[in-house]
């Protein structure tokens, strides 16, 4: 790929702002709304003991303990989860063009289904851990699928070929698991996948996630000025010296790294790609040096309120993350089919 670095986009909107202050507003509203959500729950707890249990942690103290073992890793992975399901939208939007592409038309969603349902149908008893790997090496079958489908047999991917090949590879490998689910009895096994949720999650899993997801975050952000030219179509992308199959690979690379690993943690949580995008392409243009670290925080941020209000609407019971992303997704999706079908 030729180091060629795009000129500035012209037709940045009016209503735009600068990439900087959402930046500095973003994690500052990160930090706070961290604070909060590791004082709230089915038991409230001031901000002062989470600073007193990093300081003096005393494995004695309940309070201690549910901040520090339960509460703050599950705060980091909403984090980490949100930026990475969003950029790996973002990047699905930029090189797709499609504005409705999130990480699941790459069949990461379906093939950690797939993989899911095969653990708890023939691995009773399996870690958690190994579950993850499981659900990781299936997501990045589902994503090979697709990319052998969509290459075959011409040289290079429209589009279009991927959006088909991912709706038909994703249908089938989600029956597939559907089938399995229901042969083997391990429905309600998978269904808690299914709508997502951080509950579970362990320090020992953040440790394992987090520099996989950070690699991702920089590989989409070297990326960035490609996939902007990406966006203006293949044929411009080609006049200014891109190679876009190598493009459409690394890019690929990187969506798998990033949703494959979220999506094996905390299971099938929707929309985060396809909303957070759209949200960052209004505030910031179309420049995705910009979209995509706009993405990251407000994919952040989305995630940490949506597992503050999962804690906090019913409690001590918890809602699914999946279901409020859902709430929110739904209408939007709805909303931009309508708009791209009025546009078409």
């Amino acid at each position: 790929m030729k180091s060629i670095i795009p000129p500035k986009m012209k037709d940045r909107p009016k209503h735009s702002i600068s990439s900087r202050v959402l930046g500095l507003m973003g994690l500052t509203a990160i930090l706070l709304l961290m604070g909060i959500s590791v004082t709230k729950g089915a038991a409230d707890i001031p901000l002062s003991t989470l600073i007193d249990s990093i300081r003096r942690f005393d494995k004695t103290n309940t309070h201690h303990l549910m901040m520090i073992d339960l509460r703050l890793p599950r705060v980091l992975t909403s984090a980490l989860v949100g930026s990475a399901l969003a950029v790996a939208g973002a990047i699905m939007q930029g090189t797709t063009r499609n504005p409705m592409a999130d990480s699941g038309l790459m069949g990461v969603n379906a093939g950690a289904g797939l993989a899911i349902a095969l653990c708890f149908a023939f691995m009773p008893g399996i870690r958690y851990e190994a579950l993850i790997a499981w659900a990781f090496l299936g997501a990045a079958m589902g994503t090979l699928m697709i990319a052998g489908i969509a290459f075959w047999p011409q040289r290079g991917a429209t589009p279009m070929r991927i959006v088909l090949a991912g709706a038909a590879v994703s249908a089938l490998l989600a029956a597939l698991s559907q089938g399995i689910a229901l042969s083997f009895h391990v429905g309600v096994g998978l269904l808690f996948w299914t709508v997502g949720g951080v509950v579970h999650v362990t320090w020992s899993q953040v440790y394992l996630i987090a520099p996989l997801v950070l690699i991702g975050l920089l590989g989409a952000l070297l990326l960035s000025p490609f996939i902007s030219m990406m966006s203006m179509g293949e044929e411009v992308a080609k006049g200014l010296g891109i190679r876009t199959t190598l493009l459409q690979f690394l890019c690929g690379l990187v969506v798998l790294v990033l949703a494959g690993t979220s999506v094996s943690l905390v299971g099938a949580v929707s929309f985060v790609g396809l909303m957070v995008p759209h949200l960052a392409r209004f505030l910031l243009g179309v420049d995705y040096r910009k979209i995509i670290p706009g993405s990251a925080v407000l994919g952040a941020l989305l995630l940490i309120a949506a597992d503050l209000g999962a804690r906090t609407i019913n409690p001590p019971f918890e809602v699914p993350l999946g279901v409020l992303t859902s709430l929110l997704g739904v209408p939007f999706f709805l909303y931009l089919s309508r708009k791209t079908r009025r546009e078409g």
